[in-house]
């Protein structure tokens, strides 16, 4: 049986058990919202949480503009602003289920109605929420909590569920420093208010770690630092296969351009070695790279081009 083959048949034969209905589309649905896979044994689905429009510039602050102009010229995409794709994941493993990270929510004030998907998404998916039984989070920004703040939300939840994140990014929050950003007007309000009220709220739930935890087997949460103190990743192992969601490490224009300095990154320099490292890291084993804002279903494999790096999207399997 070839590796085709095999895939085809897992895939077919994915399910997660907490699917309660038949997994169908919504009417008003013009693409797909969801993406599954197996990694080993581990039953893996990428979620669309939708898209973010943000300023180009945000790409890369302490680049040259006519430079980053001709990224996004030869990207056949727009100069000015364009949308950052939203995606997390769903993990079943070891009889857990695992939400990695949580969408933007619906913060009226920021009037973004293409993202903040994730909840109908989830049911359109046939997951329900009180069957989550962790959540991971890469780093405490709005854009990966905002889904666990919508009203009514928690109350759907289990008692019982565990959120991960790291130490040092529950203690950043505390009183983060923006020194280094270059974010559009209102978001470090924003980002600041969501990570208070997320503490506040999830206090009693969270289960903070130093460097790294399993979370269920083959599941294991990673601090990087870098994007923000305690940004993390997820490294999934299962029979062989690898993949990594690599949260805020990697952005879309990381691939050819490593070093440029995204607007959001609480710590610019760090990051850049961090995503270095991590591309490398991941061209080096040829396992799956799943990451925030890559285009959906983000799922694919890095290959190292010359100084840079090349993504290297998969064939999707039907």
């Amino acid at each position: 049986m070839n590796q085709m083959t095999r895939n085809t048949q897992q895939k077919t034969n994915m399910s997660l058990d907490n699917i309660s209905h038949p997994v169908r589309s919504r009417p008003d649905e013009l693409v797909p919202s969801r993406y599954a896979l197996k990694v080993g044994e581990i039953d893996v689905m990428v979620i669309s949480d939708g898209v973010l429009p943000l300023p180009t510039a945000m790409l890369a602050h302490d680049t040259d503009p006519a430079v980053r102009g001709a990224w996004l010229n030869d990207m056949f995409l727009p100069p000015d602003a364009f949308d950052w794709p939203l995606n997390v994941v769903v993990v079943r493993s070891g009889g857990r289920t695992i939400l990695i990270d949580a969408g933007l929510g619906l913060d009226p004030a920021l009037n973004l109605p293409r993202a903040g998907q994730l909840v109908q998404r989830l049911e359109a998916a046939g997951i329900d929420l009180a069957s989550v039984t962790d959540v991971v989070l890469t780093h405490m920004h709005m854009d990966h909590i905002g889904g666990l703040l919508v009203d009514g939300v928690k109350d759907r939840l289990r008692p019982d569920l565990r959120i991960h994140v790291a130490a040092a990014e529950v203690k950043f929050w505390e009183a983060p420093d923006f020194t280094h950003v270059s974010m559009p007007d209102g978001f470090p309000d924003a980002l600041r208010a969501a990570a208070n009220r997320f503490a506040k709220e999830y206090r009693s739930q969270l289960r903070p770690f130093d460097k790294e935890h399993e979370v269920a087997p083959g599941v294991v949460v990673r601090r990087t630092g870098g994007h923000t103190p305690g940004h993390s990743v997820v490294r999934l192992a299962s029979g062989g296969d690898r993949l990594t969601f690599a949260g805020d490490a990697v952005f879309a224009v990381g691939f050819d351009h490593p070093d440029w300095h995204n607007g959001f990154e609480h710590d610019p320099e760090e990051a850049a070695r961090v995503r270095t490292r991590l591309l490398r890291e991941l061209a080096g084993s040829g396992e799956l790279l799943v990451a925030t804002h890559l285009p959906f279903p983000s799922v694919g494999r890095v290959a190292v081009d010359g100084d840079t790096f090349r993504w290297v999207p998969i064939f999707w399997d039907y």
